[in-house]
């Protein structure tokens, strides 16, 4: 047991570490791109990536979950199971890239987006069976080689992305740059899956197998397909109705709150396996926990959302004049910060506690909504439609999520409104200090004074203790451990 446990606080470290630095290099090529491909091109390029992305659900169609789940099962099933399911996806990438290149072909996009679509599209598939080859390892309890892998990709679609800046800033070479990347990390994740492993990874087909597999599979790709067009299709939408120019203006935005969804997601690797400890042993410990993890998301996501509205218009400069016009869509989005860091621990409770069917039907009736709804204001308000859509489905997943709380167990209301007000009093006085700054100090100063402001207004309003934080950190690390 001492030896599980230390596996997975090595795998969470591994994994957040990665998550932290992959963000980041991201986020510092993605202002690159913006800066030397003004918001149209910007937009072209991000256009393909998301038709590509809504596409590639159809390659995965959730198998990779079920590998995982199924060798860290039955290791003994494991070359059986690869093998089947590499060979099934051969078939989907083929079938995939077929319907994609007809509708890509069918409306008609000038030559420029299509060869972007094709540059894309392979690195969908070469991405899609790296995936394979990581759900081995993590099925065999192993993260480090992902986790390592996936700042490796980074860094080559940087450093690839500026010899080609350099040379001719070909938005079509900066493509590809994902394409080379991605055929490292399938190289890379083939080897290390083998290495670790030691299976004799080739193309064979068990029926038996894949129907097992397959039916298995179906709720995860049920959710995965509703998530990734609640994703990225407003994207597609806003290139429809609003143009090239609008989807570049739009992944400002948008990159930005991606980015910084890397708090939440590390939080929530650690804290899924504690939810799903105290679930089956503790359910007192459970709601604590719970209570917790909202807390700290609420302490996390009101200063972002406060810092970023006052300095909207200073941070949109890093990316140039020609971005000055996506101040309030940055705005609005960021309002709906709270909600989703807030979502993340609601959705891992519901999972934890075996209402994943739930969390499935949540995010179909969201991602109608968000289509619905991008459908109706981005032909009316362009780039604030798709922001305005954001805000309101990101309120609504999060409320269709707590509706179900009350049915695992009853929630100390009075005393997470107590926190909402603390929390958003600390804040409050954060945007105050920073807007009187604003004007006489480099938004670096202003938001490293805010974050100090902000910890100290926390302090005093009692938002947190000493005794919180080494409680939250013994909930976490032990699951099984002694309530502090």
């Amino acid at each position: 047991m001492t030896e599980k446990i230390s596996s997975i606080a090595r795998n969470t470290s591994y994994f957040t570490l990665a998550l932290v630095l992959q963000k980041i290099i991201s986020l510092a090529y993605f202002t690159m791109y913006a800066r030397v491909l003004g918001p149209a091109d910007l937009g072209q390029y991000y256009f393909a990536v998301s038709i590509t992305s809504i596409f590639s659900i159809f390659i995965d169609f959730g198998l990779g979950n079920i590998l995982t789940r199924e060798i860290a099962k039955d290791e003994s099933r494991a070359s059986s199971l690869a093998n089947t399911i590499l060979t099934a996806k051969l078939f989907f990438s083929l079938a995939t890239l077929a319907i994609l290149f007809i509708w890509t072909g069918l409306w008609h996009y000038d030559p420029l987006t299509k060869q972007l679509i094709y540059i894309s599209s392979i690195a969908m598939v070469l991405d899609n069976f790296t995936g394979i080859f990581y759900a081995i390892l993590r099925g065999y309890h192993n993260l480090k080689f992902e986790s390592i892998a996936s700042v490796i990709f980074q860094l080559i679609v940087l450093g690839a992305s500026l010899i080609v800046i350099n040379i001719n800033g070909d938005i079509r070479w900066l493509m590809a740059s994902l394409g080379l990347a991605s055929l490292f990390n399938l190289g890379y994740s083939w080897l290390a899956a083998r290495r670790l492993a030691g299976l004799h990874l080739r193309l064979s087909w068990d029926a038996a197998t894949f129907k097992q597999v397959f039916l298995l599979a179906l709720p995860f790709a049920i959710y995965a397909i509703f998530q990734r067009f609640y994703t990225y299709f407003d994207s597609v939408l806003l290139f429809k109705f609003a143009g090239d120019q609008a989807v570049g203006l739009y992944q400002v935005p948008f990159k930005i709150v991606v980015a910084i969804q890397f708090l939440p997601m590390a939080f929530t690797a650690s804290l899924y396996p504690a939810l799903s400890a105290y679930w089956q042993r503790n359910r007192e410990q459970l709601a604590i926990t719970f209570e917790r993890a909202i807390s700290y998301s609420l302490i996390l996501s009101i200063p972002i959302m406060i810092g970023t509205i006052v300095l909207a218009d200073q941070i949109i400069t890093i990316f140039k004049e020609s971005f000055s016009a996506v101040a309030w869509p940055l705005q609005v989005t960021m309002l709906a910060v709270p909600f989703m860091f807030l979502g993340f621990p609601v959705g891992s409770l519901l999972n934890a506690c075996d209402r994943q069917k739930r969390n499935t039907i949540n995010i179909a009736i969201t991602s109608i909504a968000s289509a619905a709804l991008n459908f109706y204001l981005i032909p009316k308000w362009g780039v604030m439609g798709a922001c305005v859509t954001n805000l309101i489905t990101s309120i609504v997943m999060l409320g269709l999520g707590w509706l179900v709380i009350p049915q695992i167990f009853k929630l100390r209301l009075k005393r997470l409104a107590v926190m909402v007000i603390k929390v958003s009093a600390a804040g409050i006085c954060m945007g105050i200090g920073v807007y009187l700054l604003k004007s006489i100090t480099h938004p670096i100063v202003n938001i490293v004074f805010g974050a100090l402001l902000y910890l100290i207004a926390l302090f005093v309003f009692r938002g947190f203790t000493k005794e919180d934080i080494q409680s939250v950190l013994a909930s976490f690390v032990r699951p099984n451990a002694k309530t502090v």
